[in-house]
């Protein structure tokens, strides 16, 4: 007997002692037996066992093929002795009855073909699929033979798994990609596809790599195991295998799936969230960089218009450029002896005076809430409580005053120095005005119109240099808040009444 036909010897010698041990033990299991029938089935279990403890015989290739042969026919006839005494009527179910006898038939074929010719090779055998249990956890179970399959799917079951059936590699691949499977029990020697072209497919489908796979095969050649285990088997299983055994491994193999598919999905969420974390991120730059770009194109509005009317207009309320009237407080406000600097000096020397002024005393506008309406060359136009309301505006415009007669006062110093006599005179007038938009399309500007203005104007041209004056009825608001000078009544070109005119010599 040479290599190749041993190795076939102990594989189809361990099929048929696998279906009885695999029906005995599912049988032994049933409860409420008589102890007849147990004994019969026990005794046909040790018999299975004696003829799988020839096998080494088989494996050191020792002994010759009839002295062999005689053995196994021995063993038949015991084990044939005890299925014949377990009738029909002892209870156990005749499809398993007739799997034991088919089984013992099987080894009488094997020593027959021993004593008399070469060893049969095995046929085909067709299964048809086991329905889906609904369970969790489902196995496939590939082997070509129906019993093999029949005995794994009882034992299975028994052990709370669900079970589909696969008579061959072509089937078992076409069940695992239609998924669902979570673990493989696949034979090595079948008809059309072998477990090594299953193992090899698997390994290089990335839909089908992560379910994991056990040999369970009548092969025990150390090369055979070896090969399934590099080929990416999660482990190995010889015929007839031990049910203690099969769960163990079973389990195992699962409990490492589970461990596996948790893997997964956690960098599975870990992934999305950080794909979902990506789009915030980019959702929040793109509304930082709108604005960004508002905010610039308010600081660029700003620079153009009054701060409070850039605001109105950035938030897209209309109501304070139209026309309305209201109580305004005005201060206008420009250098003394500016016209007749002009005149004599150069025009880059007359910008750098103005630029010095502006920068000087136009950042004070703001921080006292006024709305900055114009530039008047040297001076200025700035109106309160308009567009935005605020509290005591007189005040405020005199506060400003002060502060923008204090800060030229230091220019002038400066200014005198490089033989420029320049000195800021102001005006503050309190009254009703009409204010909005004027202008045309494409060009449009904020103003008050009214009395008020024309008398902040002329109080501005009546003031020296350093001084601050303004009319009687922005002294009633001011309360007592500071202490002032009268002038006497001022007549003013453009009004018809004289005006009761004050200086402002400091707060109060």
């Amino acid at each position: 007997m040479n290599a190749e036909e041993a190795r076939e010897l102990r594989h189809e010698l361990r099929t048929p002692v696998n279906h009885l041990l695999g029906y005995a033990e599912l049988l032994l299991e049933e409860k409420g037996l008589p102890r007849s029938v147990i004994a019969q089935l026990e005794s046909i279990r040790a018999g299975a066992r004696s003829v799988l403890e020839l096998v080494p015989a088989i494996v050191d290739g020792g002994g010759r093929r009839d002295a062999f042969a005689q053995q196994l026919r021995r063993h038949v006839g015991a084990l044939d002795g005890a299925l014949m005494s377990l009738r029909p009527e002892s209870g156990l179910p005749t499809a398993d009855l007739d799997r034991l006898a088919a089984a013992v038939h099987r080894l009488s074929e094997l020593a027959a073909k021993l004593e008399g010719g070469p060893i049969a090779s095995r046929s085909d055998v067709g299964a048809a699929q086991a329905p889906r249990t609904g369970r969790l956890e489902t196995v496939l179970v590939v082997d070509d033979d129906e019993a093999n399959r029949e005995v794994l799917g009882r034992r299975l079951h028994r052990l709370g798994y669900g079970v589909v059936e696969a008579c061959d590699g072509v089937e078992a691949l076409a069940r695992m990609r239609d998924g669902g499977i979570d673990l493989v029990l696949l034979d090595v020697m079948m008809p059309r596809l072998d477990g090594f072209a299953v193992l090899s497919r698997h390994r290089d489908d990335p839909a089908l790599r992560d379910i994991p796979v056990i040999m369970i095969s009548a092969l025990d050649d150390i090369a055979s195991v070896a090969r399934c285990i590099e080929a990416g088997a999660e482990d190995y299983l010889t015929k007839p295998f031990e049910p203690v055994l099969l769960r163990a491994r079973v389990s195992a193999c699962l409990e490492k799936k589970r461990l596996r598919d948790g893997e997964k999905a956690l960098v599975a969420r870990v992934e999305a969230q950080a794909a979902e974390l990506r789009d915030w991120n980019r959702q929040l730059e793109r509304r930082v960089a709108e604005q960004v770009r508002e905010v610039e194109r308010l600081n660029l509005l700003r620079r153009f218009l009054p701060p409070q009317l850039a605001d109105a207009i950035a938030s897209g309320s209309a109501d304070a450029l139209q026309s309305h009237r209201r109580e305004v407080t005005v201060l206008f406000c420009d250098l003394r002896g500016f016209t007749r600097f002009a005149e004599r000096t150069e025009p880059e020397d007359v910008m750098r005076v103005v630029s010095e002024l502006h920068d000087a005393i136009g950042p004070h506008v703001f921080a006292e809430g006024g709305t900055l309406l114009q530039f008047l060359g040297d001076g200025m136009l700035v109106c309160f409580n308009d567009p935005v309301p605020c509290d005591e505006p007189a005040l405020r415009a005199v506060r400003l005053a002060l502060t923008m007669r204090d800060g030229a006062a230091a220019l002038s110093d400066r200014w005198r120095e490089r033989g420029h006599d320049l000195r800021l005179g102001v005006g503050i007038a309190t009254g009703f005005a009409t204010c909005g938009q004027v202008g045309f399309e494409g060009r449009y500007e904020y103003a008050a119109i009214g009395t008020v203005t024309n008398l902040a104007s002329r109080l501005c041209s009546e003031a020296k240099g350093g001084e601050v004056l303004i009319s009687q009825r922005v002294l009633a608001m001011l309360g007592g808040k500071a202490e002032v000078q009268h002038l006497g009544d001022i007549e003013f070109k453009g009004i018809s009444q004289p005006i009761p005119t004050y200086r402002v010599e400091r707060l109060a």
